[in-house]
């Protein structure tokens, strides 16, 4: 009998269920994609929304995965891939027709490199995940602002065309706006995952959805002012979160050195 005759058929059959979050995904590629076409035909406003939707989306399948117990490595990848369009390709291509396009090949140079930046934190973060060893604090954290956030972050300049009144921002400023939140999306600086948010206490459960509807309620009457202030608050996360992240540290430092003292005297016993 041969090895290949050993081998147990693979199903042709999946579980539907398998389906859902996958396609969420694609969804969110498909908006991500469009509000390319938006920023081509200089529909600022509609590109914003799609971009956003993307984020929402793309908030909203991984959970789906989780609930529906339908993870896979294809789903995960799949998910990488429409981040890198959404929040690294469609957000760079955006800022240069709005804003980098009269710098000419400076401008698209810059445009770049946001892309590319983006591209290298994402690849960085898929080897993190598969890191099995880590300690679990480290997951309060990541290295560099997430896709989603650096692709917020990037367009905060631009909600400013919507508030209703004259705001001017140089397009120089903008130039080397773009720079710094590419090297912040590429950089190690720790930022906080605010994962814990995604589970709430049970005494706190009222409370909880009070503040959602409240939050809800503001975004959707002033949408521009609130995605403004949420990514400034956003940025003054990130020296807390540099502090937070430095004190875990020198308390692992010190455990190990706590621990390899003890090994030594016990050696020497």
């Amino acid at each position: 009998m041969t090895q290949a005759t050993l081998k147990k058929p693979r199903s042709k059959n999946i579980p539907a269920r398998y389906l859902v979050p996958n396609t969420i995904t694609l969804i969110a590629l498909c908006s991500g994609l469009t509000s390319i076409r938006f920023a081509y035909e200089q529909r600022f406003e509609l590109t914003i929304f799609a971009v956003l939707f993307a984020a929402i989306l793309d908030g909203i399948d991984g959970r789906a995965a989780r609930l529906l117990k339908a993870s896979s490595k294809f789903g995960a990848e799949l998910d990488s891939l429409a981040d890198f369009v959404n929040f690294g390709v469609a957000p760079g291509i955006i800022v240069y027709f709005w804003a980098l396009k009269d710098f000419k090949s400076l401008g698209w140079i810059v445009a770049l490199t946001y892309s590319v930046c983006i591209c290298l934190r994402l690849a960085r973060f898929n080897v993190e995940t598969e890191e099995e060893n880590a300690a679990p604090w480290r997951k309060k954290f990541f290295q560099g602002t997430p896709a989603p956030a650096s692709a917020g972050l990037l367009l905060m300049p631009f909600y400013t065309n919507f508030l209703g009144v004259e705001v001017i921002i140089p397009n120089s400023l903008i130039l080397v706006y773009t720079v710094i939140i590419s090297l912040l999306a590429a950089s190690s600086i720790p930022t906080f995952s605010f994962k814990d948010l995604g589970s709430i206490p049970r005494q706190s459960i009222r409370a909880g959805l009070v503040i959602i509807i409240l939050v809800v309620s503001v975004l959707a009457t002033f949408t521009w002012e609130s995605l403004i202030a949420f990514g400034l608050i956003y940025l003054l996360t990130i020296p807390f979160s540099i502090i937070k992240f430095s004190k875990y540290e020198k308390n692992e430092i010190k455990l190990s050195d706590e621990e390899q003292m003890n090994l030594t005297e016990q050696d020497f016993e």
